[in-house]
């Protein structure tokens, strides 16, 4: 029984945190203006 309650409460939990950052929305950001590195460097002679 112990287990159930444990598991209703970790299913509140988690349905509160969902509903929360819901509610907060997505944060608003800005990519970077400099390009990521995508290739690896040769090999050094």
């Amino acid at each position: 029984m112990r287990a159930l309650a444990a598991a209703a409460v970790g299913l509140a939990a988690a349905l509160a945190l969902v509903l929360t950052v819901t509610a907060i929305g997505a944060p608003t950001g800005e990519t970077s203006p400099k390009p990521l590195l995508t290739t690896v460097p040769g090999p050094k002679d």
